[in-house]
């Protein structure tokens, strides 16, 4: 296969791994998850923004005709920046000189995705892709911009743990990866084979795109659910409080019944109406004369006092009052609302100052605007509690 076409094969199977959200989760050696390390370098001054600085002393210039100078020993985490930096220089993108695992809590750290390269020196794609897109301008000034950059060289150290993980069908190969957990990877993006600068930027940047496009609909369906757990919360305190309202409602009818019935009972005993069994006649004529009779003795009393007009209300209104304290009061139903606050004031209930009448269920206010309204059309027939509300 020509450099061209195995280009165009690697471009499109990158393209093609582009939908989706998660691609792969990969799980890390025990070497690289073995737990946090020292970071042994570390991002160099802004004046260096795409280069390691990397803090070692160099050998001396070894004088003329002098033998030269054994090769200085480089940590395992920095063998990549030793190795590419001799063969393609110093201009490439800031790739941190740490163990994996600390870039992954930079990356949370700094709410990025990280990207990884993994640096096979043997393979004849390397050296143009290292020259042509991960050292041009366009590659190093997005990465640095938008990932969290890591490399390792395969086969040395944590680059053949990483190789391991992420089995790469060919080189060069990146991958743009997020932490899962302590000992896992999400692979959001592979990129295999040669690519060029603008389509390696393409790539990243609708990596980039899906990510933010997901975590937006996440948001929007976790918001979406708050919503309707409040809703659903909001009516089940609605029927609770329903409930507790019909069920004191209910209370309260019981309640007036039995008073009803205790006032009728006291009503008949003062008036003297007590209905008593009738004896059958024992001749005929006798049932006239013992009619006759009650109406002469009874006549009398209807003379002497004449019934209050209270004695045939047909209304009743329980009223309630803010310190807990209940009156029950019969009304003639053409009565109007003015009856009654007429009769609020005269119990002298102390603590009231200025109120208005209020139903509570449904709730509506009665105030002096309704004083002329009759207790009919004011919905209070047959009968009704009213609350006094003070008004501030």
């Amino acid at each position: 296969m020509s450099s061209s076409s195995a280009r165009e094969g690697a471009g499109e199977s990158s393209r093609n791994s582009c939908s989706g959200f998660a691609r792969t989760v990969a799980r890390l050696p025990a070497s690289i998850v073995e737990g946090l390390s020292r970071s042994i370098a570390r991002r160099a001054p802004r004046s260096r923004p795409r280069g390691v600085q990397v803090h070692q002393e160099q050998p001396p210039q070894a004088p003329p005709l002098a033998p030269p100078s054994p090769t200085p020993f480089v940590p395992e985490v920095l063998y990549f920046f030793s190795a590419f930096e001799q063969q393609y220089g110093g201009h490439h993108p800031f790739f941190y000189g740490c163990r994996f695992s600390e870039v992954l809590g930079i990356a949370r750290r700094e709410d990025k995705h990280v990207f990884v390269y993994l640096h096979d020196p043997d393979h004849p794609y390397t050296g143009p892709f290292c020259r042509s897109t991960l050292c041009s301008d366009v590659v190093v000034e997005f990465l640095d911009a938008n990932f969290v950059s890591w490399a390792a060289v395969t086969g040395r150290g944590e680059g053949s743990g990483m190789a391991a993980s992420l089995q790469p069908g060919t080189f060069p190969f990146c991958a743009v990866v997020a932490p899962v957990s302590g000992e896992s990877i999400t692979v959001l993006q592979r990129v295999e084979g040669p690519v060029t600068p603008s389509e390696l930027v393409e790539i990243l940047q609708r990596t980039i795109d899906e990510q933010r496009a997901a975590f937006r609909a996440s948001t929007a369906d976790e918001q979406a659910a708050a919503f309707r757990a409040s809703r659903a919360e909001e009516e089940e305190r609605r029927r609770s409080a329903l409930r507790l309202r019909q069920e004191q409602d209910a209370a309260y009818l019981e309640s007036l019944r039995k008073d009803q019935e205790k006032e009728r009972s006291t009503k008949s005993i003062h008036e003297g109406i007590v209905v008593k069994p009738k004896a059958s006649p024992k001749y005929p004529g006798q049932a006239a004369t013992e009619t006759a009779k009650t109406t002469q003795i009874r006549e009398p009393t209807h003379k002497e006092t004449a019934p209050s007009h209270r004695n045939e209300a047909n209304t009743m209104i329980m009223i309630r009052f803010p310190n807990g304290q209940r009156r029950q009061q019969g009304f003639l139903h053409t009565d109007t609302i003015r009856e009654i606050y007429k009769y609020v004031n005269s119990l002298g209930i102390t603590g009231i100052g200025q109120y208005q009448l209020v139903r509570s269920y449904p709730r509506k206010t009665y105030g002096h605007q309704q004083l002329a309204m009759t207790l009919r059309e004011a919905g209070f027939h047959p009968s009704v509690t009213l609350y006094i509300e003070k008004l501030q």
